[in-house]
């Protein structure tokens, strides 16, 4: 009899064209799996938006217990997809929508990941309360060499999670991290073999739905609590430097290089 791992396995390839899925077990855990591996999960503004709408659902409904986040495939997320056309509609911006539902998210959130955590695919684990990685990851925080700053209120959340030091240097070099730097530095719980990552998160995140979801919200609220002010004007502050910052010269220059797949030369603009 196939598992139920498998089974959730098989409903990911039968929906190839959904960005993101959702599922809501028995036990009250509610898996929201970006789906785009053909893109390494990388988010376009219709990604975005379907997990926001997935984070608002977990956040209403009562049946829900605890959140799990995951990425169809071998890669939690690549973070922003930069080949994609921009969102040009009017009101918030998608990424924005998204960043607003996990802050309100008043449950406890588990991360699943394996193979690349980029950008987003990393920021977003300052917001998760557990966070379990398989051998194979590979995190990066790459603004500096986008030409750009944090989000996700990185600037802020970094520094709180893995100390003033070592988020700056990560920040200012755009380095990579691997499975036993992220356990050293307290963003991941702990490190699993690849194939066993889902399974350890989903079991856990089980655990703990096993309890009141209102004791759940309440000591999630309080965690929070001591943090939201500062989130939110990290959030704002980023914005502010993002919007000077996309589309200046080093910006453009640094997409151009991404596209051609080679290095951005940056010193051009030193004279």
């Amino acid at each position: 009899m196939p598992t139920r791992l498998a089974l959730r396995q098989e409903r990911l390839r039968a929906m190839p064209d959904r960005p993101v899925l959702t599922e809501l077990d028995d036990e009250g855990v509610f898996t929201i799996t970006m789906n785009r591996p053909e893109r390494r999960n990388a988010m376009n503004p219709e990604a975005f938006r379907a997990t926001a709408a997935a984070f608002d659902e977990a956040r209403r409904n009562p049946a829900v217990a605890t959140v799990l986040l995951t990425g169809a495939g071998k890669d939690f997320s690549s973070g922003l997809d930069l080949t994609a056309p921009s969102d040009d509609s009017e009101g918030p911006q998608p990424f924005h929508l998204l960043m607003d539902a996990i802050c309100a998210l008043d449950k406890p959130l588990v991360a699943a990941v394996r193979g690349c955590a980029i950008g987003y695919g990393m920021t977003v684990l300052f917001h998760c309360d557990v966070v379990y990685v398989g051998e194979s990851v590979r995190m990066r925080m790459p603004f500096a060499n986008l030409g750009l700053v944090t989000e996700a209120a990185a600037c802020y959340l970094a520094p709180l999670v893995i100390g003033q030091k070592q988020a700056a240097e990560l920040l200012y070099t755009a380095d990579w991290v691997d499975a036993t730097r992220a356990l050293e530095y307290g963003i991941a719980t702990r490190v699993l073999p690849d194939e066993a990552v889902l399974a350890e998160a989903t079991d856990r995140a089980r655990q703990m739905a096993r309890w009141p979801v209102s004791s759940l919200v309440a000591m999630k609220r309080m965690l929070k609590s001591f943090h939201t002010e500062q989130v939110a004007r990290a959030r704002r502050m980023e914005d502010e430097a993002m919007a000077r910052l996309f589309g200046s010269p080093e910006n453009r220059e640094a997409i151009q290089a991404f596209i051609e797949k080679r290095e951005p030369d940056f010193r051009q603009f030193r004279k």
